[in-house]
Parts: structure tokens; sequence; C-alpha cells
């Protein structure tokens, strides 16, 4: 049996690889005001392709005071007895650094071996305009969805998603709903349907240590005052033990241990480990007791993702740094508070600095909880259902070990739940040089948002009004 607005959106593929590549060469970093036209030019380019597919109510949202980027909203809601949908994607993306290293363009996007690369392809321009043609497309034939949306297109999700609260709660009418429906998210993996049921959380914060008024001469001060850097270096080492345990005092304070039936359920999953380690040209780490998957969904992380100080330019250069810095990250699971681990590691720091160091925080991230779908919710019901039906085969429900700051966001601050259904891949580089999309995955999300979108049409809004505020 065809679908005529599936056969449409299909028939489109050469004018959606256009519009993709054209939001791709809006280079849209929002962790970089050296890209504020490219964010704007992003903006321009979906409200524009918004206004004239006939949605309504178009206009940018923030926080009451201004501040951070804006979200783009867009609405229709024609499907009177139908229930009604956040559907969510960020437009922001990565830096592009380093540079050197892609075999492209970053902004330019480009086939190869039935991949499309540049930045932002995967996550989120990608799925995001997935979402929206398949929407479109119902326009296009039907002139109406299936069901009510509430479009909210985000411009900080790359940066922890910092205004995302203030702009829902300033918003809060407006976006009223009954769940949200995610293009961000990833696939797991291409070989085999999952669907993601959680996320991690995450924050984040740098650090800057210092041990003197200025650099001194290595002759005439080494071994008798400190080094910034042997202070960061014993910092960050106390943080774990030998065998990669967290041995920070509260960090693990309201984390459970994973049950018999979760670890039954994730051994139970496809997965090879040893290839997987072996394609990446390395070795297993982390806390005994847990298998991989456990470690990457039910376990917390603090992570080191910079170190820096003194002298790093060619040649020699004999001083004792006086500063040094670094940043970290932390994945939390559900029974974390942030609040409370960023509380625990910055007391455990400041108390493991030696005498003559000081510690200053700067550059606070991020900041959310994380995230699980209740089994039973009726848009994740339907979301199974879609992707056996365009498959073939059941999904596999599955974790990710990244962080989606929307789904805790969004659940503390509307009481909605969110699915998510993202059409990139977990291995398609997208925080890294290369950043590409299958090809493949086009038609597949397509054909999976249109089905979703008619079996949630389908569904009597009072089937959500168990998991609504």
């Amino acid at each position: 049996m065809t679908d005529a607005v599936l056969d449409h959106a299909l028939g489109q593929r050469d004018a959606f690889l256009a519009r993709l590549s054209a939001l791709v060469a809006q280079p849209s970093v929002g962790a970089d005001p050296a890209y504020a036209d490219g964010m704007e030019s992003a903006r321009r380019l979906l409200e524009s392709r918004l206004a004239d597919a006939g949605f309504q109510g178009l206009r940018r949202l923030t926080a009451l005071d201004g501040s951070g980027q804006p979200a783009i909203y867009a609405e229709w809601l024609g499907a009177e007895d139908a229930p009604t949908l956040i559907v969510y994607g960020h437009y922001d993306v990565q830096p592009p650094d380093p540079l050197d290293l892609w075999q492209s363009p970053p902004f330019e996007a480009t086939v190869r071996d039935g991949r499309l690369y540049g930045r932002g392809v995967s996550d989120d321009k990608g799925p995001m305009l997935i979402a929206l043609e398949a929407m479109i497309a119902f326009l296009e034939v039907e002139g109406r969805l299936p069901v009510n949306v509430r479009l909210l297109l985000e411009g900080e999700e790359e940066t922890g998603s910092p205004s995302l609260a203030p702009i829902l709660a300033a918003h809060r009418d407006l976006l009223k709903a009954d769940a949200v429906l995610s293009a961000d998210g990833a696939r797991w993996r291409a070989d085999l349907t999952t669907i993601n049921v959680g996320n991690r959380g995450n924050g984040g914060f740098e650090i800057t240590v210092r041990t003197a008024a200025k650099d001194l001469h290595s002759g005439r001060y080494g071994g008798v005052v400190p080094n910034a850097l042997h202070v960061l270096a014993d910092l960050v080492s106390g943080l774990r033990d030998a065998e990669g345990r967290i041995v920070v005092p509260g960090f693990l304070d309201g984390v459970d241990e994973p049950s018999d039936e979760d670890r039954a359920d994730i051994a139970a999953i496809p997965f090879d480990e040893a290839a997987l380690l072996a394609d990446l040209q390395t070795a297993p780490v982390g806390e005994p007791g847990f298998s991989f998957l456990e470690r990457l969904w039910l376990r917390p992380t603090l992570e080191v993702n910079g170190m820096w100080g003194g002298y790093t330019g060619a040649g020699g250069k004999t001083v004792i740094p006086n500063t040094a810095h670094a940043k970290f990250t932390m994945r939390l699971v559900p029974g974390q508070d942030p609040d409370r681990v960023r509380k625990a590691v910055l007391d455990h720091l400041r108390a493991s600095c030696p005498p003559g160091a000081t510690l200053a925080v700067s550059d606070e991230r991020g900041w959310a909880g994380a995230y699980a779908v209740p089994q039973l919710h009726p848009l994740l019901s339907a979301a199974e259902d879609a992707l056996e039906e365009t498959t073939g085969d059941r999904p596999i429900r599955v974790r990710i070990g990244a962080t989606l700051p929307l789904t805790e966001l969004v659940r503390t601050t509307l009481g909605l739940d969110t699915v998510m259904f993202s059409f990139s891949t977990a291995d398609e580089d997208y925080h890294a040089p290369n950043e590409f999309l299958r090809l493949s995955a086009i038609d597949e999300g397509l054909a999976a948002w249109v089905s979703l979108l008619r079996k949630v049409g389908r569904q009597d809004p009072a089937e959500y009004s168990a998991f609504r505020p």
C-alpha cells in the first residue's frame, strides 16, 4: 500500500539535498561570537521555509531578559481531536576546528560514497530537516497535518542549552502540548533498529589553578615553589582511583545499582565490544564490575576535556608556570542532582589544592539532569510501531551516553515527556572533523516520520493524560 505523502516527500529528494546543503552553508556555530552572522542566516533560512510551507505564528522566542540565542517557533494547530506535539530540533552546530583535518570544507555539503559531509549535517540539521520536510509534505499533499504541531528549533543545544529553561518558562502557555518529539538524539547503530529511551545528564566548567604572581625562572625557583601544571596534574589524577572509580565524596549520591532486569536487557542486545574497540584503535577502561554498555548508559562520568598552561611553543622555555587550566564535563545518571554533583566536585578540587595554590571556576555550562521515557508512554509506543512498520524490525530499546538537555528541562518546566526520533547515527563524527550523514537515512527518516505522524494522529489525546502535568 502506497502513501501519497511519503511518495511526494521521497520524490523531492534532490530538493531536500539542496535545502540541506543551503542550511549547512550557514555557519551557525553558537559557541563562537565570530559566527553571529551564520547563526542569523540559518534562522532566516529556516523561517523562510516554514512561512512558505504554511506554518503559522512564526516568531523568535527568548528568555524574558532577551539574552542568549533565540529559538524559532511556528505552529500548525488544525487537527482538532488529535494530540499536540512539540517537535524539537536545533540549528546551532559545533565549531569546525581543527580545520586541517577536514577532507572537504566544513560548511560546504559534499557527497562521497553514499554519505553527505559537512558540519551540522548529522547534528542536527539533517535530522531536523527530515522532520520538517515530512510535515511539509503533508501540508503540500493533504493540506493539513494529522497532529497539532508546535515547532521549537533551538539555537543553544551545542552549548548546553543555557537559555532553554528560561525560554520554556517565559512561554509556558504558548508551548502547551501532550508530549515532545525530538529530531535530535541520534540512532545508536546503522545495522540495528533501535529507539532511545533515556539519556545521561550533563554539566561542566573550567578551572584555573594559580600558584604565583607570575611565571618564574625554573633555575632560580625550581624545587622551592609550586608549579601550577604539577598541581593541576595532581588534582586531575585525584579524581579517580587506579581502577577508574570516581572517588569524589558525594559524587555517586543517589545513583542506584542496575537491577538484574536492567542488566539482563542490556546483555541481550547484540553488541561486539571487541570489534568496536578495534575500530577505534583503543582499549576499554572504566568502573570495575560493570559491562561496557552498563558503563556507557547507566553510570556517571567525570572527564577532563582539555588541559593547558606554561609554554607550548616551539623549542624550550625554562619557566615554572604560575597558572594552569582544565575543562571538565560530567555525564549524570538518574538519581544524581546536578547542583549537588557540581558542589561535590568543586569542594573536592578546592580541598585538594596544596598551600600556595588557589582555584578559580569559570565557563560553567550545561547542568541538565538525566532522563528516561516512561515505558508505557503512548508516543513511545507509536514511535516503536512506526519503526517496525518502516524497517520490518521491532526496535530494541537502548539508551545514549550523551545528553539531550531538552529532555530533562521540558519534563521539569513543562511536565512533558520526550521521545527521541533522530535519523543521524552515533558514528557519524558529529563533534569531529568530517561529520557526515548517511544518504540512506533521508529516505528511512522520511518514511518513519510520515508513519509516526499518522499513528499519533489516530491517538486520543486522553491517552496522554496520565503523563501530563
